[in-house]
C-alpha cells in the first residue's frame, strides 16, 4: 500500500476480536498488514470467555428441563452427567473456531506471528518468541483484559479464575464465586447447574453493580431460589488449604468449606509489559490505554481498541472498533463508534436482555420518565409448576415519549433484546412500540401490550 521502508503498513498486536476485525478490513484495503498472538487466535471470547461459557451455560440449563418436562407428560429417566464429556467437546468447538479464525486471516493476506509482541519505539516492535524486531507505519494494540485477582489476599494462590474454570480436571462438590458481574453470577449459574453447592461473594450491597435496579433485584432472587447461596456486603479475609478442600475466612465472620474458589472480580486491561511506557503511551487509572473517538493514542501513528482501552468492554464493540479503525487509518472514510446504546445480555439463569439507561440512570438525565413494568410467571411455567418470574421493564422520557430504556429478565431475554436494541437505537417512541402488533402467544408481546404506567407503592399510598 504504502512506498515507505517500513516492514508492514499494519502492525496489530493481539489476534482477539477486535485485533482480526482491524487487521482482515485493513488487508482488505490494501494494507500490509501482520498481527501477533502470544497465545491462541481468537482471543478471549472466542478461547476462554463468551463462546465456552455459553455451551456450559446451555449444558447447565439441562437439569432443569428435565425437571420440567414432567409437567407435560414426559417421564424421563434419571440423568447422569459426564463433566469430561463437556469439556472435551467444548475444547473440540473451540479447536475449530480457532481454526477458522486464522483461515480468514490467511486469506485476507495477513501475516500470523505466533509471538508476544512489545513495543520498542513509536514504529518497532520487538518480538519476544522470535528474538527479532520488526516496523510498521501504524500499530494497532488489541490485546484485551485479563481476569482480575485479590494479590494481597492471604491463600490467594488456592484461588482459580475463569480461564482455569473451563479446563478443570474434576468438578468439586462445592464451590465459591466471588464477585457480582457478568463473569460470576454466570458461573454461579453454571456450576449450581452443573449440580455442585454453589456460594456467590459479592463485596457490594447489590449484584450487578451498572445494571437496572428491578434486574438487580429479580436475578438475586431467582438465584436464590434456585438454590444458590448469594452473600453480599462480605469479602474473603483468608483461603486456607483444609484437607482436600479450602475453608474460607470471610470478614462477616463466616468460615466456609468449600472444594473450590474462584475470582471473577473485574479485569484489568492487558498492558503491562507491553512497552506503553517506553514510547510515551498515555494510560489511565488501571493501565488502560487513553484513545480518542477514533481509537488514536497521543502517539500519532498507535491505536488502541477493544477491552485494553477499559471503553465498553463487550466482544461486539471491539470488532465495530476495529472496522471504524480499518475505515478510518486505511479507507479515508473516518468513523467513530457510538458507544452511548449498547444492547447486552448477561447469561445468567434466567437469562438478562437490557439496551439504554437505568431507571436511575434516566431520572438523572431527564426532568420527568414514565416506567412500564410487568412482571408474571412465563406461559411455559404454568405446566412445569417451576416458580420462575420474568420481568420486564421500559422506561420512557415523558417530554419526547421516546424509548430510552428497556430491560428483561427471564428466557430468551438475549434473543429479545437484539431485536429491541434496533428500535431504541432508531429513537422509537412508546407510541410506535403500542402501535406494533403482538405476537401471540409469547412473553416478548408484553412488550407491546404494556399501557399502563407504573407508580411506586409508596406513591399509591400518598394519592
Amino acid at each position: 500500500m504504502s512506498e515507505t521502508n517500513f516492514d508492514y503498513d499494519l502492525f496489530v498486536i493481539g489476534a482477539g476480536s477486535g485485533g482480526v476485525r482491524a487487521a482482515r478490513m485493513s488487508a482488505s484495503h490494501g494494507a500490509k498488514v501482520a498481527v501477533a498472538e502470544e497465545y491462541r487466535v481468537g482471543g478471549t471470547c472466542v478461547i476462554r470467555g463468551c463462546v465456552p461459557k455459553k455451551l456450559f451455560v446451555y449444558a447447565s440449563q439441562f437439569h432443569e428441563e428435565f425437571e420440567d418436562a414432567a409437567g407435560f407428560g414426559w417421564t424421563v429417566p434419571k440423568a447422569t452427567f459426564d463433566w469430561t464429556v463437556l469439556r472435551d467437546n467444548k475444547d473440540k468447538e473451540i479447536d475449530r473456531l480457532n481454526q477458522i479464525y486464522i483461515r480468514n486471516l490467511n486469506n485476507s493476506g495477513v501475516e500470523i506471528i505466533d509471538s508476544r509482541a512489545v513495543l520498542k519505539d513509536a514504529h518497532t516492535v520487538h518480538l519476544v518468541g522470535e528474538g527479532r524486531d520488526v516496523t510498521a507505519d501504524k500499530i494497532l494494540i488489541a490485546t484485551g483484559a485479563t481476569a482480575n485477582v485479590d494479590e494481597s489476599l492471604k491463600g490467594r494462590e488456592h484461588a482459580i479464575t475463569s480461564n482455569e474454570a473451563f479446563h478443570l480436571d474434576e468438578l468439586p462438590k462445592k464451590v465459591i464465586v466471588a464477585g457480582g458481574g457478568y463473569i460470576s453470577v454466570e458461573f454461579a449459574g453454571i456450576f449450581n447447574g452443573l449440580g455442585i453447592e454453589t456460594t456467590l461473594l459479592y463485596r457490594g450491597e447489590e449484584i450487578l453493580r451498572g445494571f437496572d435496579d428491578d434486574l438487580r433485584v429479580t436475578l438475586h432472587e431467582e438465584m436464590e431460589k434456585k438454590s444458590i447461596r448469594v452473600i453480599t456486603g462480605s469479602v474473603f479475609t483468608e483461603i486456607e488449604k483444609s484437607g482436600d478442600g479450602y475453608k474460607a475466612h470471610l470478614s462477616n465472620g463466616e468460615v466456609l468449606d468449600t472444594g473450590l474458589v474462584m475470582f471473577a472480580i473485574g479485569r484489568d486491561p492487558n498492558t503491562k509489559g507491553l512497552g506503553l511506557e517506553t514510547v510515551g503511551i498515555k494510560t489511565g487509572r488501571k493501565g488502560e490505554i487513553i484513545v480518542d473517538q477514533y481509537s488514536q493514542t497521543n502517539i500519532e501513528n498507535i491505536y488502541a481498541v477493544g477491552d485494553v482501552t477499559d471503553r465498553a468492554n463487550l466482544t461486539p464493540i471491539a470488532i465495530r472498533e476495529g472496522a471504524a479503525f480499518a475505515e478510518t487509518v486505511f479507507n479515508n472514510n473516518p468513523q467513530a463508534v457510538d458507544h452511548s446504546i449498547i444492547p447486552t445480555a448477561v447469561f445468567s439463569q434466567p437469562e438478562i436482555g437490557t439496551v439504554g439507561l437505568t431507571e436511575e440512570q434516566a431520572r438523572a438525565e431527564y426532568s420527568e420518565i414514565d416506567i412500564y413494568k410487568s412482571k408474571f410467571r412465563a406461559m411455559k411455567h404454568t405446566l412445569s409448576g417451576r416458580n420462575e418470574q420474568t420481568m420486564m421493564k421500559i422506561i420512557v422520557d415523558t417530554a419526547t415519549d421516546k424509548v430510552v430504556g428497556c430491560h428483561i429478565i427471564g428466557p430468551h431475554s438475549g434473543e429479545m433484546i437484539q431485536a429491541i436494541g434496533i428500535a431504541v437505537t432508531m429513537g422509537a417512541t412508546k407510541a410506535q412500540f403500542d402501535m406494533t402488533v403482538a405476537v401471540h402467544p409469547t412473553a416478548a408481546e408484553e412488550l407491546v401490550t404494556m399501557k399502563e404506567k407504573w407508580v411506586a407503592p409508596e406513591l399509591k399510598a400518598a394519592d
